[in-house]
């Protein structure tokens, strides 16, 4: 089906919709994304969508494997996220990561494509993640500087505080849950400019834990999710080896009636 406008999501798990569970989409995930895509042909129905993102994969293979097969879909917006899982790896040369994804960026801008760019969280309340801190703030500053180049709109991740409530995020402490992927979206489409009817989920309270309580749970947690987690990295591997695109042409989504 052709469809005239066309929006392209790229990225990794962020994109891809990890945290957001649902058996009857693609991959196992819905996200963000999806949802910003079904609001927008909810109010128009010319859109069509695709989303290229795929869990585990860092910038290069994004670039590499993204950009060109986005250029094919001749897409009217493109939403992209690269450089997390870079910046959680031993070493990293962020200046030259950051060149390369300026070319990526002006690639697209150069199509005639608006882009969305996003900053990267502020983890600074995570004992584990928060030591990456200063890495992404470098690579937040090389984001507005390339959005300023390339007149891209930028997502402010790092500044949008409400995401430092747990209760966005997944017990895996790593993605955002279902209720961080529709916070989300509601804020792409802000940044888009584009009307939605998303209802902003509303958290229930969590528990305060006692010490000991909070240890425990910090100790499942790290056997559960944080060592395989270190273990994909050091074997070389990735949860999103064995997996393809979700959308890799424009659709309209099954879930394209659900309005939140």
């Amino acid at each position: 089906m052709n469809f005239p406008q066309r929006y392209v999501a790229l990225g990794d798990s962020f994109t891809e919709g990890v945290g957001d569970w649902d058996p009857a989409s693609p991959n196992g995930v819905r996200g963000w994304a999806d949802r910003v895509a079904e609001q927008l042909i909810l109010a128009d129905p010319s859109w069509g969508y695709a989303n290229l993102a795929i869990r585990g994969k860092k910038m290069r293979q994004i670039l590499d494997e993204q950009i060109d097969a986005a250029l094919a879909l001749q897409p009217t917006v493109v939403t992209i996220y690269a450089g997390a899982n870079d910046i959680l790896r031993p070493r990293i040369d962020i200046d030259s990561l950051m060149a390369h994804y300026d070319d990526g960026i002006g690639r697209l801008r150069d199509a005639g494509a608006a882009v969305v760019l996003f900053t990267g969280f502020d983890a600074a309340g995570s004992a584990v993640f928060g030591k990456t801190r200063g890495r992404t703030a470098v690579y937040n500053e090389w984001v507005r500087e390339i959005a300023d180049k390339r007149d891209a709109t930028i997502v402010d991740y790092w500044r949008l505080r409400e995401f430092q409530d747990w209760g966005y995020w997944d017990v895996d402490r790593m993605h955002m849950s279902a209720a961080g992927h529709t916070l989300m979206a509601a804020r792409v489409l802000e940044a888009m400019k584009a009307s939605h009817r998303i209802d902003l989920p509303e958290l229930e309270a969590r528990p305060v834990l006692r010490r000991a309580e909070q240890l425990r749970a910090d100790a499942q947690w790290a056997r559960e999710y944080l060592k395989p987690w270190v273990g994909r990295r050091l074997r070389g591997v990735s949860s999103g080896d064995e997996l393809t695109a979700k959308y890799p042409t424009p659709v309209h989504p099954d879930r394209m009636s659900v309005t939140a």
